[in-house]
């Protein structure tokens, strides 16, 4: 048998070739990955996004130094510490607290909500000139990864829900009178407001050791509406008070929903209807009907506003809403420009969650021993019985406010009304203007 032939010239050529081609090909590859990390190459590393430190708790905020204004005692001189992912944002941290400023006003609330919500609440008050914070947490916000975020921003004093306080707060002197008795060992809303009686009493007590003078009880779904107050400062607000008043009456106003999509209340949400307090009454009375839109009353929620104490001795809450005194009845006074914006139901989830709020059954006997107000009552049965296309339907008729504008004449819808029209997300800018009949947020 003859000996097998070697290969032509030009195929071992080829072969040579492919074998030379592997060989330099991961070579120049790696070289290449070197240049480019030596240099830099423009290559986007999301590591690099970021300042060293930006994240919280790493390190001590850097100072700020923002331009001279008429604000300048609100704003200037304050460190702020930075998040990532609210890009642009920053806390004027004292807000009057190190710079000497009279008053310091202290904001306490219970939340189970997550930074997506607390953040930009936190942000505004910062800047109309809240001085401390003071945030009873569980839930959502009591998780490391939200707690965490909290407790790094200065004025921020988290308090959780442990045993010890449980225990502390069993001991109240609350639970032995009778302004609250009638909420006690009940379900859902009544024991929400018990908790928050007991965790606005200690409140007085910190905010007393933080050298605050004045104290507010908000919710995450609220915001202070400064109006007619110098720079829209809550600060400058109470310093006109007179040293006589105990209690400062906020009248709120309620979100009017024109839309079912709203993802961001504070930056989406634009219209209010104002307070009875704050309406001629022939209006009030006279466009009731049209304006209550078949819900049980004027408000979905509450109409009683907020109050603003003053931290002195024998202060106590009187509910979620007030303030008491127990060796005296508190001097009060109401506030003819300023409210609280009170964001309730805007989003559809709102409606959705409540399903999940607590155990009661979804018939109308059953739900009033869970729940205080009519509309969260239906809220919670049609929550609990419809489906989604149904609950959707229910949110259009009872909530969007553009039913309203259907509904009123324009001057009567206006005056009804208190439009806040932003060009802007009005929580980075938190600069208002105020007219008879509209807010501008710019």
């Amino acid at each position: 048998m003859p000996p097998a032939q070697a290969p032509l010239g030009g195929g071992g050529a080829a072969w040579r070739r492919l074998l030379l081609l592997l060989t330099v090909l991961p070579l120049t590859l790696a070289t290449l990955a070197f240049v480019l990390q030596w240099r830099g190459g423009g290559v986007d590393d999301p590591t690099a996004r970021w300042p060293p430190h930006a994240f919280p708790g790493m390190a001590e905020p850097a100072r700020l130094s923002l331009p001279s204004s008429d604000c300048s005692d609100v704003l200037a001189g304050s460190s702020g510490a930075s998040f990532p992912y609210l890009r642009g944002w920053s806390f004027p941290t004292d807000s009057g607290a190190g710079l000497g400023l009279q008053p310091k006003v202290c904001v306490q609330t219970s939340t189970s909500a997550g930074l997506e919500q607390i953040l930009p609440w936190l942000f505004y008050h910062k800047v109309v000139g809240v001085a401390q914070f003071l945030l009873f947490v569980e839930g959502r916000a009591a998780k490391p990864n939200v707690a965490g975020v909290l407790e790094s921003i200065p004025g921020v004093k988290v308090v959780y829900r442990t045993k010890d306080l449980e225990e502390q707060q069993a001991s109240s002197r609350i639970w032995n009178e009778t302004w609250l008795s009638g909420f006690f060992y009940k379900p859902c809303n009544y024991e929400l407001f018990v908790k928050q009686s007991l965790n606005m009493e200690m409140a007085i007590v910190m905010a007393r050791d933080h050298g605050m003078d004045w104290i507010i009880h908000l919710d995450t779904d609220e915001l202070l509406y400064p109006g007619g107050a110098a720079e829209y400062s809550v600060r400058r607000l109470l310093s006109e008070v007179p040293h006589d008043v105990d209690m400062v009456i906020f009248p709120n106003y309620e979100s009017s929903v024109e839309r079912d999509n709203i993802k961001d209340p504070f930056s989406e949400v634009s219209m209010f209807k104002k307070n009875y307090d704050h309406l001629p009454k022939d209006t009030y009375f006279g466009m009731y009907k049209e304006a209550t839109r078949g819900n049980p009353n004027y408000f979905l929620t509450y109409g009683n506003g907020k109050s603003a104490a003053r931290i002195q001795d024998h202060l106590r809450p009187n509910g979620a809403h007030r303030w008491h005194n127990y060796a005296k009845s508190p001097n009060e006074i109401k506030l003819e420009e300023a409210a609280v914006l009170h964001y309730t139901y805007t989003k559809f989830s709102d409606l959705t969650s409540r399903r999940d709020r607590c155990g009661c059954k979804p018939t109308k006997e059953d739900v009033k021993r869970c729940f205080m107000l009519d509309f969260d009552r239906a809220a919670f049965i049609i929550a609990s019985t419809a489906s989604e296309e149904e609950m959707l339907r229910w949110q259009l008729f009872k909530v969007c406010g553009n039913l309203v504008s259907s509904l009123l004449p324009l001057q009567l819808a206006n005056l009804l009304s208190m439009r806040s029209s932003h060009r802007r997300n009005p929580m980075p800018r938190a600069k208002m203007l105020l007219d008879l009949e509209t807010c501008q947020l710019i």
